[in-house]
């Protein structure tokens, strides 16, 4: 029995790790709502009232969550900063409670100070969340200098409890981080290959679903990829072992995507665009029709579920002969002798299959160490030395700090400005609505603002927020009659939301609102506060925060979606630009660059647009075919960024990989995509802008000839030239949708 649950017990973890890479989300929630339960835990036992209860476990809450710096040192230091932050504030609440006037301008200059502080870094972002919550904290309690000697017990015990659960109970490194997501990259890599294998043989009916999960799992491996690239620096103390996991894990990645590619490929007769695995809702190339079946289709789907039980396979078990069995023979795939009779089109697919096993190797190697070399074949070994060969030449280039715009045109100080009128607004509008509870349309607003930089961005972030509150009162309804006055069934109740709230924060904020208004109700049932009216006052509450953050955004140093998303499409373009600039000059024969860290750029400014475009590709938007042009767009920048990412790689196999040499002519070759991309571009940050990108002959013509009885090594491979021409394609695709002109040339 214990032979038999070990495989399950393994399939739901590398499940659940899957569904939370690094486990991050488990952890926020189980830190705060564990805060939470033993500040109060303590605090019952001192025989404290429930109303500084109350103010322990929100203060508990504020300490855990304020807290985003990834080493244990930082966070203590934050951590201990944040204590008289947190006592000054409620000293001011306390003291300007019963002036109204005064507490409202120090309300709004401590609303501009703590968001003003973002600037500083994580430190400052952490110490104004603090002030700010803790202020509210006291507002919500009904702060009095004369109480204020129990409630600074409270919030000091609260921060105290925080410190304990953050560093001893709950304790998180950026080496254990960084280990859970490596787990987590491999078992979102085995499901996608589970995805890839379901659409292999899917049918024309499942076609298309089989389509979209590949789509899903692409994204999600891509996802983690970017969290292990931000978590590298402090992940590991070797930068060379940093930068040789990053270069593994993108290896991977690449592989994992060009196998996709290849597989639609082979389940049907027509060319697979590459933009089919980034469009949300294109369909599947020859989808309509039954997949091909040949002899060879059959041992395909035998070796793509042995690579995923490849991936599977924990790294640092001692190495089985079935195992070293199945390595060898799918990395014999990148052998031409051994590929089976079969399609172009297969035999491509079993070409992924062995590149994809190498990727897996290398990642093997570079997370577990050198493993057993006894059964290598000499495709394995050859593999070994190939990957050995690159580590060798891995080196570390200082990235040139970026210039920040000064003045209100930077973002934290133009959002200070902008949050500190909307919350003037909030504040004047709530007391109007009520002058107990107008606190909730000021908090209402500033939340709004939080990870927001555009009016689009603000509007869906209120909207959902509005949802998430309306649903969590009619919760809180049904909730406060059922518990009535049971105390610690409330408080068991009130963690359960906590934790649900932070656990469910990064996939929906909607859900996060309501389970936050729904824990409210519940604090305002142990209060004596309860009624039906109060919880329809936070309704209306959080709609005027939220029209008073809209309103704010759109009148005051206003950033437009549009031009939001235009000037990250530039950014996009320029990184784009500069990792095929750089290479193709290294695979002309030009100076080797770090191109490592130009690819982790383009990345993190496309995932910068993919969320900037959101209010525009939002359900609910009226504009249907601006939502369509956005979500094409987003797609072909991906394409571009795939096959961009796989020339970088392969320029970097170029020192030491022996079928890749030199070839001069792309650099002639690749004009066009360089001149496309600055074209778009200009046209992008200009309006007036009227020049129109080329087209013409395919990127393979514009080689020219080789010389006769040139060596095989003297010649670009296959593989980078079919990456340029879909890269060529991608570029001129963007023309269309951007309104750049398009003129036919019969050179580059």
């Amino acid at each position: 029995m214990r032979a038999a649950g070990r495989p399950v017990r393994a399939r739901l973890r590398d499940r659940f790790a899957a569904s939370d890479p690094g486990l991050l989300r488990l952890t926020a929630g189980l830190r705060t709502a564990g805060a939470i339960a033993l500040a109060v835990a303590v605090l019952a036992l001192l025989g404290t009232d429930v109303t500084h209860l109350v103010a322990g476990a929100l203060a508990a809450m504020v300490a855990t969550f304020a807290i985003r710096e990834k080493l244990r040192g930082q966070q203590a230091v934050t951590l201990a900063l944040g204590l008289p932050v947190a006592l000054a504030s409620m000293t001011l609440a306390a003291a300007l409670h019963s002036d109204i006037v005064a507490g409202d301008v120090f309300f709004v200059v401590l609303i501009f100070c703590a968001v003003y502080g973002r600037r500083f870094g994580d430190r400052g972002t952490a110490l104004g969340l603090i002030g700010f919550q803790i202020y509210f904290v006291s507002l919500f309690v009904g702060a009095t200098v004369s109480g204020l000697p129990e409630l600074y017990g409270a919030v000091a015990l609260a921060f105290g409890c925080s410190a304990l659960v953050r560093f001893a109970l709950v304790p998180e490194t950026p080496t254990g981080v960084l280990e859970r997501l490596r787990k987590a990259f491999r078992a979102r890599l085995a499901q996608l290959l589970s995805a890839q294998l379901e659409l292999l043989g899917a049918g024309p009916e499942e076609a298309d679903r089989a389509l979209e999960r590949v789509r899903e799992g692409t994204a999600r491996l891509h996802e983690t990829a970017l969290l292990i690239q931000g978590r590298l620096a402090e992940g590991t103390t070797d930068e060379a072992v940093a930068r040789l996991v990053q270069r593994r894990v993108a290896d991977a990645e690449i592989a994992a995507e060009r196998l996709g590619l290849s597989l639609l490929a082979a389940r049907g007769a027509e060319r697979a665009d590459t933009l089919a695995l980034h469009l949300p809702g294109a369909p599947v190339p020859s989808g309509g029709r039954q997949p091909v079946r040949e002899e060879a289709t059959v041992t395909l789907r035998r070796d793509l579920e042995a690579l995923r039980l490849l991936v599977l396979h924990p790294v640092g078990e001692a190495s089985k002969t079935a195992l070293s069995h199945v390595r060898n023979r799918l990395l014999g795939y990148r052998d031409e002798e051994n590929l089976p009779d079969a399609s172009p089109a297969v035999q491509d697919a079993f070409r992924a299959v062995g590149e994809a096993a190498r990727a897996v190797l290398g990642l093997r190697i570079a997370l577990g160490g050198p493993q057993d070399e006894s059964d290598d074949s000499p495709a394995t070994a050859r593999s070994r030395e190939e990957l050995d060969a690159e580590d060798a030449v891995l080196d570390a280039d200082e990235a040139a700090p970026s210039e920040e715009p000064s003045g209100l045109r930077r973002p934290t100080t133009r959002a200070a400005v902008q949050v500190a009128v909307g919350s003037t607004l909030a504040m004047v509008g709530g007391e109007l609505l009520s002058r107990d509870r107008w606190y909730w349309a000021v908090l209402t607003c500033w939340i709004v603002f939080l990870n927001t930089a555009s009016t689009g961005e603000i509007l869906v972030k209120g909207y959902r927020r509005l949802l998430g509150t309306v649903l969590g009162v009619l919760a809180g309804i049904v909730l406060a009659g059922a518990v009535g006055q049971h105390t610690w069934t409330a408080f068991a109740l009130v963690l359960l939301f906590v934790f649900a709230m932070f656990y469910s924060a990064p996939l929906s904020y909607t859900l996060s609102s309501f389970f936050v208004t729904a824990a409210l109700g519940l604090l305002y049932t142990l209060l004596h506060t309860y009624s039906l009216s109060v919880l329809v006052l936070r309704i209306e509450e959080t709609a005027l925060g939220a029209a008073c953050g809209v309103i704010a955004a759109a009148l005051v140093l206003p950033v437009q979606t549009d031009r939001r998303t235009n000037e990250l499409l530039a950014t996009v373009l320029e990184r784009l630009g500069e990792v095929t600039r750089s290479a193709v000059e290294q695979l002309s024969g030009g100076p080797p660059v770090e191109l490592l860290d130009q690819a982790r750029d383009l990345d993190q400014a496309l995932a910068d647009l993919r969320a900037a475009t959101k209010p525009l590709t939002h359900p609910v938007t009226p504009l249907r075919a601006r939502r369509e042009t956005a979500r094409h767009v987003v797609a072909l920048l991906e394409t571009c960024a795939y096959h961009a990412r796989s020339l970088a790689a392969t320029a970097e196999l170029l020192p030491t990989h022996p079928s890749i040499a030199a070839d001069p002519r792309l650099r002639r070759a690749a004009g066009r995509i360089a001149h496309n991309i600055e074209t778009i571009t200009r046209h992008v940050t200009d309006e007036d802008a009227t020049a129109g990108i080329e087209t013409g002959p395919s990127i393979a013509s514009l080689l020219g000839r080789s010389a006769p009885g040139a060596p095989r090594y003297g010649r670009v491979t296959d593989r980078v030239l079919r990456h340029l021409q879909r890269l060529d394609e991608g570029v001129a695709g963007l023309a269309r949708p951007l309104g750049v002109p398009v003129t036919a040339s019969d050179g580059v």
